[in-house]
């Protein structure tokens, strides 16, 4: 461990050819005590920590002092800053894709962080690896590759490898992300005993439920600005900055419930639906129709199989057994989807501007109708420029969603769509959503991990269990439906 002098951050700036993007930063992270970042998607929480990191976008540059241990990191020579990682600085990306190894199974990669970095023996390394797993609920996962995996898993996966790293300074980008409530608690607890254990914590989130939990210090950022700051929960239970109290008073669990509307003709309809994963059934048995302008929520702990569901009815899996049918109405590009993971679903070279125009030339789309949603998701025009590793999560993520609106889906799947927003940013995402199913008669199929969002907006809730009944409920309940669980 190094001498308990903390990190110091003053006056930290970040800019790029657009500007400044962070001003005025400063901080003291001392071992013991988390420091919680707090704001919307597009803040400036990820660039702050990323410059920590020294691990900034090209074309960004970071100015002011960020002192580790009594040592300047900002004048070190990119090679200096690289070779901190993993030993002195470990980091766990917003996007678990940008941590794991496709190539590689999962516990080998959590194992070469303990035979790597601390020289254990490898089987001491198998052994610490499985016992992660078990506290992750990831037992059975450790011989699968990621694309084998749900978000949430893989989210587990790369958090027990930056776990391993036990470096003193650990900085979590969204750790909780696609989790349940369950799992989430799993993991802050994990966090916060990474800081009781006296390292240096700091943890970027918009999740309050977790900011509760871990305790320490919150700072909140609006607008690339620190405009907010103090103990935790008091922070949360008296927020002075009227941003803050709108951003606690956001989550799903305080908004109105939606309207629930009956559902138009069948859109897409599934008898008998049974798919195996890994050796494991996760349904059988299951049947369940969607009509236009219905919105469907599927709940359910993180890896149950409500992104495989999904997948099933658009047609991009093969069910083990039953069927598939959509509507006679539904056209070739009528059934879109929104990924949990949005850097996985851009080319990553290509400026997104560009994939956006060319969408709309091979489909014969209205150029303007890009220019009329950037203003609807919040997103500045000068983010089109930008390639997909350069704008945030939560903004990639509602450019995914402005690119499957254009083509005016007759179903949009949306894969915990939101699970990468700010509350804010999340209600007013899920509102976009709800006026596409009301306006155009979209059929909404939502995935989701927070069960206040499920019953808030769906007209039904198709629950996906741990080892129990699979079932529907809500306004119009679906007798038919019925399933297995893992």
């Amino acid at each position: 461990m190094t001498a308990p002098m903390g990190l110091i951050v003053e006056d930290l700036r970040v800019t790029g050819p657009e500007g400044v993007l962070v001003r005025g930063a400063g901080f003291t992270l001392r071992p013991g005590e988390p420091l919680v970042l707090l704001g919307e998607t597009g803040s400036g929480k990820s660039l702050l920590a990323q410059a920590v990191m020294g691990a900034l976008p090209p074309g960004l540059r970071a100015e002011g002092r960020i002192v580790l241990a009594g040592r300047d990191l900002l004048p070190l020579p990119p090679r200096e800053r690289r070779a901190l990682w993993g030993r002195c600085i470990a980091m766990l990306p917003q996007e678990p894709w940008a941590a794991l190894d496709p190539a590689m199974r999962a516990a080998p990669q959590v194992e070469e962080v303990d035979r790597l970095v601390h020289g254990r023996p490898a089987a001491e390394a198998r052994r610490r690896t499985a016992a992660r797993f078990r506290h992750l609920g990831l037992e059975g996962a450790g011989g699968r590759y990621p694309f084998q995996l749900s978000g949430g898993m893989n989210q587990r996966v790369a958090l027990a490898a930056t776990e391993a790293a036990g470096a003193d300074l650990l900085i979590a980008d969204e750790p909780t992300k696609g989790l349940d409530a369950d799992l989430r608690d799993t993991a802050g607890r994990l966090l916060r005993a990474e800081a009781e254990a006296g390292r240096m914590l700091l943890v970027i989130t918009h999740d309050v439920a977790l900011a509760r939990l871990l305790g320490g210090r919150a700072m909140v950022m609006l607008a690339g600005e620190v405009i907010e700051e103090g103990p935790l929960p008091d922070l949360l239970e008296a927020p002075r900055h009227d941003y803050t109290r709108r951003l606690v008073g956001a989550e799903p669990s305080r908004w109105a419930p939606w309207p629930r509307r009956a559902a138009g003709r069948m859109v897409v309809e599934a008898r008998g639906l049974g798919k195996r994963l890994g050796g494991r059934e996760l349904f059988g048995g299951l049947d369940l129709t969607v009509g236009e302008g219905e919105v469907v929520a599927i709940a359910g702990r993180s890896g149950c199989g409500k992104t495989t569901l999904g997948n099933l009815l658009l047609g991009l899996a093969r069910p083990d057994a039953g069927m598939v049918r959509r509507g006679g109405q539904v056209g070739p590009l009528g059934l879109q989807k929104l990924y949990q993971d949005p850097l996985a679903a851009f080319a990553p070279s290509q400026p997104l501007g560009q994939g956006l125009a060319e969408l709309c030339r091979r489909h014969g789309l209205a150029a303007g109708g890009v220019a009329a949603l950037l203003p609807r998701l919040r997103l500045a025009p000068a983010l089109l420029a930008r390639r997909p590793s350069e704008v945030s999560g939560g903004e990639l993520q509602r450019f995914g969603l402005l690119r499957a609106l254009l083509l005016e889906p007759a179903l949009l799947f949306a894969d915990e769509a939101t699970s990468r927003l700010d509350p804010l940013m999340q209600q007013e995402v899920m509102a976009l959503l709800g006026e596409a199913a009301a306006e155009r008669g979209t059929a909404l199929l939502v995935v989701t991990h927070e069960a206040a969002l499920a019953e808030k907006v769906a007209g039904r809730v198709v629950r996906l269990g741990a080892g129990g009944e699979a079932g529907a409920e809500g306004a119009r309940p679906a007798p038919e439906l019925a399933g297995q669980g893992i």
